[in-house]
């Protein structure tokens, strides 16, 4: 018991610090689709709006916090008998720090004249929406559907869309309407940002990051890929073959996939283009078997739906390999179809290199089965899994490849807590806002939209597709499954879904929401760890997402390929 306190204590920290960390790196998750097509002078604008609004947001919540945390004062651990202030104190600390580095940031990043500008508009903002409150409260005083338009589509989508980080977009949002609308007391969104991002299970999260930084920088994903070019490289089309392969390994070990992403093309994007394969057609490629392979596990997302949802990770990970397989063939119908003329032989390995490969990218090849098998026979739960691999790969790139440097670790542990933090704000910002979407009886309403739809399930389904892939472009797949999977996933369970196969079919759809262009955030990360211009995947990419469509219809409409083996 008291490791779990301490482990809890120690994870909300880890948490705060990560997202200050994140603000000093830039490293906050945000749409920039439609602020990277602005002019010189209005980017710059858009980015002093996206370091004001979060201090605005951080300087709302920061008294509620401290009290908060003077709260938790009165309250002793039961294990290691300590004032639970000690774990509290990391959120007044962390939204402290993180004004002070947005206050950095914005002074080496935008001049006087537009930070000025821009606080003071966003100041007006503030005061107008407290004197209308104030003055009229009939304005505000019912909450309602356009209470709900206003802070949480209006709001929010005008924050995402403008550069806004999301965390901050959700949680500014989330303290407006429940400031100005209700009469909860504003304590409430610290109460919910800590309840939603000291879930122990997602203590996997920056495990799996540190794993899956771990496998890049000891060679173990090199050496998997080097085996899989050596084995099918010189077939027409191999090395096609050989990235989604590398994916599938890979995405099964780290579970992050620009980690995933950033372990694979370096090593073959050189290789293809000296057959001639075109830069568009590679980066077009690379996303979509991003997109594909969002349910192998250990998936962060599978993770954030266990956490959020309360559907067992066991049945989880079991679940999302058969799915990611359908994709991963109907992507490599398509590789096979464009491969032809464009992609030179490659003469064949011989057998005695082959074997050689593979006993070197044995030990990486060995890490995703342990990883399923641990996890799916009850061995282990998901978190334990992450820190076995860890120390796995540890041990494996200090003694098997060589390759470990106390001084990258250090950098990759930095890296880590930026990440983390960045993804747990979100968890914690989004668990806020849900809460008060469904203490404003939207998610009753919505049950009711959803059950009474003509078509029963199927229709449940299909409208989920949509609505996921939309998601996944603007959102991403985490704070989408955060907001809405406890609203719809008790839909799903009423209408007579599956829950599996549910997270399946909805996962799989933010994946091809988030990789596919222009609006989706990890197609221009392919394009920046490939070192490809956006402009020329926009092309080639349709016919790799109509086969992800497709697979997705074939998933969606077989259950058992999601539910057969649990």
């Amino acid at each position: 018991m008291w490791s779990d306190e301490l482990a809890s204590i120690l994870f909300l920290w880890l948490a705060m610090l990560g997202a200050v960390v994140a603000f000093g790196r830039s490293a906050h998750m945000r749409m920039t689709a439609l602020v990277s097509r602005f002019g010189v002078a209005r980017r710059a604008w858009a980015e002093a709006a996206a370091l004001i609004v979060p201090v605005v947001f951080l300087a709302c919540v920061f008294p509620p916090a401290f009290d908060y945390a003077r709260g938790e004062m009165d309250i002793t651990t039961p294990a290691l008998e300590i004032a639970n202030a000690w774990r509290a104190a990391a959120l007044p600390i962390g939204i402290g720090l993180m004004t002070v580095f947005a206050l950095l940031q914005l002074a080496r990043r935008a001049t006087g004249r537009q930070a000025a500008t821009v606080a003071l508009v966003a100041a007006a903002v503030v005061l107008g929406l407290f004197a209308v409150s104030t003055w009229t409260p009939t304005v505000f005083a019912t909450p309602g559907r356009w209470n709900l338009v206003l802070f949480f589509v209006a709001g929010v989508g005008t924050m995402v869309l403008s550069g806004i980080p999301i965390a901050f977009s959700f949680g500014l949002a989330t303290l407006g309407f429940i400031v100005l609308t209700t009469g909860v007391p504003s304590s409430v969104v610290v109460g919910r940002m800590d309840e939603g991002m000291s879930h122990l299970i997602l203590l996997a999260v920056p495990l799996f990051i540190f794993l899956g930084g771990l496998i890049e920088s000891t060679g173990m994903a090199k050496k998997m890929v080097d085996f899989l070019a050596s084995l099918i490289g010189h077939v027409e089309g191999g090395l096609s073959y050989v990235l989604l392969g590398a994916m599938v390994l890979v995405s099964g070990i780290s579970g992050a996939k620009a980690a995933d992403m950033a372990a694979v093309a370096p090593v073959l994007f050189p290789e293809m283009k000296e057959r001639g394969a075109k830069p568009g057609e590679l980066v077009a490629l690379l996303s979509a078997s991003g997109a594909m392979s969002e349910t192998i596990p250990p998936s962060l997302v599978l993770i954030t739906i266990g956490s959020v949802t309360g559907v067992s990770i066991a049945a989880l990970f079991t679940g999302g390999l058969v799915p990611a397989l359908v994709l991963a063939l109907a992507l490599a119908a398509v590789a096979r179809r464009r491969a032809k003329g464009d992609v030179s032989a490659a003469p064949r390995a011989s057998w005695s290199t082959v074997a050689k490969l593979f006993a070197l990218a044995l030990p990486g090849l060995a890490l995703p089965f342990i990883i399923r098998a641990a996890v799916i026979e009850g061995v282990a739960t998901a978190t334990e899994v992450s820190t076995l691999g860890v120390v796995y790969a540890l041990v494996v790139g200090a003694v098997v490849y060589r390759r470990f440097s106390p001084r990258a670790l250090a950098s990759l542990l930095v890296e880590t807590a930026s990440l983390s933090g960045a993804i747990l704000l979100i968890i914690g910002t989004a668990t806020a806002m849900a809460w008060a979407l469904t203490q404003s009886g939207f998610s009753n309403a919505l049950a009711q939209a959803m059950a009474a739809l003509p078509g029963g399930k199927a229709s449940f389904v299909a409208l989920s597709i949509v609505a996921f892939v939309v998601l996944g472009s603007v959102l991403e797949g985490i704070p989408a499954i955060v907001l809405f999977g406890s609203l719809l996933f008790p839909i799903a369970r009423m209408v007579g879904v599956h829950e599996v196969h549910y997270a399946m079919v909805v996962v799989l759809a933010m994946g091809i929401g988030l990789f596919a262009p222009p609006f989706g955030v990890g197609y221009y990360a392919a394009c920046a760890i490939g070192r490809v211009d956006p402009a020329l995947g926009m092309k080639p990419i349709v016919g790799y997402l109509v086969a992800l469509l497709i697979g997705l219809a074939v998933v969606a409409c077989v259950p058992w390929l999601s539910i057969g083996f649990l």
